[in-house]
């Protein structure tokens, strides 16, 4: 079996807009390695893109596991419900920011997750519009399309999209947007697109994923909630990509003091086993009726186990403190690689392990490399990487690695880096 005859076999099987970055076939993966069908060996730089903050196949997640497949594996925790999905629920909400009463729900994607934190918003304002930012993703159903900021290829050739969604810039003073213009665009969607009494919730990433790992600023944050709290709007953080202690905090909203009214969670929360929460103030969480919210394989028993596991292996792991580490230490060996570059490296940003680097052209923020960062994403593979692109306009590479992963491991695929991105610089200057 060949990574080449399994990606002609996927090419016949699978629709093209579900196409894969690597044609490298996973055998199988430990902590931040993966090894293909081919027996050769990668260094995982995006962990599925920040689901396994705790590594490949740890093993406790793993035991886990398998501990509740052997009692049973689905019941449906609308019809029958079951201890871990209640403990897990009582763990999110208190490990949730602010001090507020909340509750949960389970469901099982990102995208189902913010669909229903617009859901419940809408029922307890009684209102219609939501206000998102440019430059973030919050998936790929029709409403969180609409809320996404960027159109390819998330948006394009998908519409009509819901009405009522607007979008608003999101602060990097890197370009030219302060925090000041984004509430001054705030304040003009109010005056000339809709009224702020017709606003049920504004939602925001604390750190934009898609948008190229920008950190939304502590006193922006505050702001919103100054804004939201004025015109009794609900305040929804997207910690989806930044929560389980991927950015130095168990959730990114932590660093500007500012408790939301609800709040997405998925990607780390379980190891890799699907499932997603909304976590919110339990008088907003109650206003959707009974059996309004849900679906039939939210809160799967086997990813609430595994869910709990991952819980501990945070603590037990120290992983909140150890990703302020790695961070560190991706963040000091891609500065000494801008140092060498400076007409090409723009920016080595990260909160915790949430890093990035971005490509221009000629050291100028309004010249994008969209095409040395796609050189990079086509010859990682060769170079024994997994990496992952992102940003508004393609022009940087995300770092996402697990929390787990050891000092040597993150040093050997940044020399890795290193030689890759030196050989594409070359043959393109």
């Amino acid at each position: 079996m060949t990574n080449s005859s399994l990606q002609s076999r996927k090419t016949q099987a699978f629709a093209r807009g579900q196409g894969n970055i690597y044609p490298v076939y996973v055998e199988h993966a430990k902590n931040a390695e993966l090894w293909d069908v081919e027996g050769q060996r990668y260094i995982d730089f995006g962990t599925g893109i920040a689901v396994c903050n705790t590594g490949h196949s740890h093993p406790k997640i793993v035991e886990a596991a398998k501990q509740q497949i052997d009692k049973f594996s689905h019941t449906c925790v609308m019809v029958n419900p079951y201890e871990v999905a209640v403990t897990l629920a009582e763990k999110l909400t208190a490990a949730a920011p602010g001090n507020s009463p909340k509750k949960a729900i389970f469901v099982t994607t990102g995208a189902e997750a913010v669909e229903n934190c617009v859901k419940i918003a809408r029922a307890h304002t009684g209102r219609r519009g939501v206000i998102a930012f440019n430059g973030g993703f919050h998936g790929r159903t029709n409403l969180t399309m609409a809320l996404t900021g960027k159109v390819t290829p998330y948006k394009n050739l998908f519409g009509p999209f819901p009405s009522d969604i607007f979008h608003a810039p999101f602060p990097m003073d890197r370009h030219d947007v302060s925090v000041k213009d984004s509430l001054k665009a705030l304040n003009n969607l109010f005056k000339v697109d809709i009224c702020p009494t017709d606003v049920a919730a504004i939602i925001v990433e604390p750190v934009q994923g898609e948008g190229g790992f920008y950190v939304a600023p502590p006193e922006f944050l505050q702001a919103l909630r100054e804004l939201c709290d004025q015109h009794g709007i609900m305040l929804i953080a997207d910690e989806i990509q930044t929560g389980f202690g991927r950015t130095g905090k168990m959730f990114a909203f932590e660093y500007s003091g500012v408790e939301p009214d609800l709040m997405t969670m998925a990607k780390g929360i379980a190891g890799g086993f699907p499932i997603s929460a909304v976590v919110g103030k339990s008088e907003i969480m109650d206003a959707p009726l009974p059996g309004g919210l849900g679906g039939t394989y939210g809160g799967s028993p086997v990813a609430c186990a595994a869910a709990l596991a991952v819980l501990e292996v945070i603590e037990e792991e120290n992983l909140v403190q150890r990703s302020v580490e790695i961070g560190d230490l991706f963040h000091q060996r891609l500065s000494q690689l801008k140092q060498q570059h400076p007409d090409v490296i723009l920016d080595v940003r990260n909160q915790g392990a949430m890093i990035a680097i971005e490509f221009v052209k000629n050291g100028d923020a309004e010249q994008p490399n969209t095409a040395l960062t796609q050189a990079i994403i086509a010859n990682a593979a060769e170079h024994g990487l997994v990496l992952l692109a992102c940003g508004f306009y393609g022009n940087v590479i995300r770092f996402l690695p697990a929390l787990t992963i050891s000092n040597e491991i993150i040093n050997e695929g940044l020399d890795k880096f290193t030689r890759l991105f030196n050989s594409v610089v070359d043959k393109n200057s």
